[in-house]
């Protein structure tokens, strides 16, 4: 995000901006067509060629992603995490894991994720289907020893065999560990929000206040669209963090611990901007609290520019419509299979 100076404050209280941003007091703010075609509306479905979705994967794929049996010691599932009832974010720098471990990153959000052109901060899986395979085994988050325990564990629950065989039909073995992530993937594949923002896109010119349109126009004249475009508000490309001014005490290599290369170096995936509001605190490391103090950052470190608070509160204002609404029902938690005496037990060490 990146951004530049207003000039005086707009009727109503709104910043009027130095050049198109704003209209002359009087007028109401306009937004050219053309910039909208940088961007466009969520889809209903993320699809997947290899992973078509069908109403019993999604339905496995939903009863998975709440199973705290997926993890070492019981006690945390893909929920715990990304909770779906907080926007796909659990609020917090970095996540508990297995024993209250912790990680060097922050968890993004679920939702819209399967839109993106990869996952993770750093890009190492391809697709959602890939990143719901690594948290389970990650020593520092589900910590489960392996595959094999993963599938010893579902095939200990009659209710999960007889749903993957529903979900995989025709495969000889459909209790696998890729077909775990299959399910979880279609499960995602359906988490969208839209929001008024989707509505001024798709013609609704009243969506949007002249408030918030300002906001929008400024958010394009300064250039943060360079890096969050598209339906996601971003999502689609690597971004080296402090292009232009470096940030202070960044640890984290991104890219670079998956690559090695050298122009990898402090290269994270470009975080989409939807739901941005409710899915702080932000940055890779978690380490900015407020969306404010976010967009300041970026403008510094990015562009080299400093802005002002009206200047910052009027980009603010347009992101706040990126916030969708939760498909409650969707993301209802089902009711989970019961374990048998065959099941594993929770295991703490």
């Amino acid at each position: 995000m990146i951004l530049r100076n207003l000039s005086s404050a707009c009727a109503a209280g709104a910043a009027i901006l130095a050049l198109s941003a704003c209209a002359p007091e009087g007028k109401k703010a306009e937004i050219d067509p053309a910039r909208l075609a940088m961007f466009g509306p969520l889809p209903a479905v993320m699809e997947s060629p290899s992973n078509p979705i069908t109403e019993e994967k999604v339905a496995l794929g939903r009863m998975l992603y709440y199973d705290t049996r997926l993890s070492k010691g019981q006690d945390l599932s893909c929920n715990s995490c990304h909770r779906l009832d907080r926007f796909g974010v659990d609020n917090e720098a970095t996540s508990p894991g297995h024993k209250g471990q912790r990680g060097a990153r922050n968890s993004p959000t679920v939702y819209h994720a399967a839109g993106h052109f990869v996952q993770f901060w750093d890009g190492r899986a391809a697709d959602v289907e890939a990143q719901a395979k690594g948290p389970v085994l990650n020593p520092v988050e589900m910590a489960m020893p392996g595959e094999k325990h993963v599938i010893t564990v579902l095939t200990s629950i009659p209710e999960y065999v007889e749903a993957f065989k529903k979900a995989f039909p025709g495969e000889k073995n459909p209790v696998t560990y890729d077909n775990m992530a299959k399910a979880i993937g279609a499960f995602e594949r359906k988490l969208v929000t839209p929001s008024r923002w989707d509505r001024f896109l798709q013609g609704d010119a009243a969506a949007l206040t002249d408030e918030e349109k300002t906001g929008f126009n400024l958010f394009v004249d300064v250039g943060c669209h360079t890096c969050h475009a598209g339906p996601y508000v971003g999502g689609a490309t690597y971004h080296k963090l402090g292009v232009v001014k470096p940030m202070p005490d960044v640890k984290d290599l991104g890219r670079f611990e998956v690559t090695k290369q050298e122009g990898d170096k402090l290269m994270f995936k470009v975080p989409g901007l939807r739901n941005i509001e409710k899915t702080g605190p932000y940055y890779h490391d978690g380490s900015v609290a407020t969306l404010e103090e976010a967009v300041r950052l970026m403008a510094e470190h990015q562009l080299g520019k400093t802005l002002k608070d009206a200047e910052v509160a009027s980009i603010v204002a347009w992101l706040k419509t990126l916030t969708g609404e939760i498909p409650a029902d969707y993301i209802k938690p089902p009711e989970l299979p019961k374990s048998t005496a065959r099941t594993p037990k929770p295991d703490l060490s």
